[in-house]
């Protein structure tokens, strides 16, 4: 399927979370992982944040911070983003990349993604980010 049901039209899907460590969040999903930065705004209503594009503006990330916290604690060890690849140099890039800027792997909760040559890691707020040679379906 390329395309959404007919009954249900989306044209846009945004995956948004609060973060207290907005620069080092900024710094591990753009800097380190490369998502290319869509939209930043500042002082709306007491918050700021990113958009960050998976892989343009229709598919987004974003993160925001409030002027009074955005406490936002990491779930269970197995809420995961999971990025597929189109291959292994690629995914290899992202790790080298990750490993410079200090981030090393962890071990995933679940054993699906190991055993499938996959690379878990956490970014700043402790939330877990798979990276997957190449789709598995």
């Amino acid at each position: 399927m390329t395309t959404w049901p007919n009954d249900l039209a989306v044209v846009q899907v945004r995956i948004a979370r609060p973060t207290d460590r907005l620069d080092d969040v900024i710094a591990f999903y753009r800097d380190c992982l490369g998502l290319p930065e869509l939209y930043r705004f500042s002082g709306h209503a007491g918050y700021d944040g990113i958009m960050l594009g998976l892989p343009d503006s229709n598919y987004h990330l974003e993160f925001t911070t409030h002027e009074d916290g955005s406490p936002c604690p990491a779930p269970t060890q197995d809420n995961l983003l999971v990025l597929y690849f189109a291959g292994e140099s690629a995914m290899y890039e992202v790790v080298q990349r990750l490993g410079e800027a200090g981030h090393e792997p962890v071990g995933a909760e679940n054993p699906y993604w190991e055993e499938n040559a996959g690379m878990t890691f956490e970014d700043p707020d402790g939330w877990r980010l798979v990276l997957m040679p190449r789709p598995v379906l």
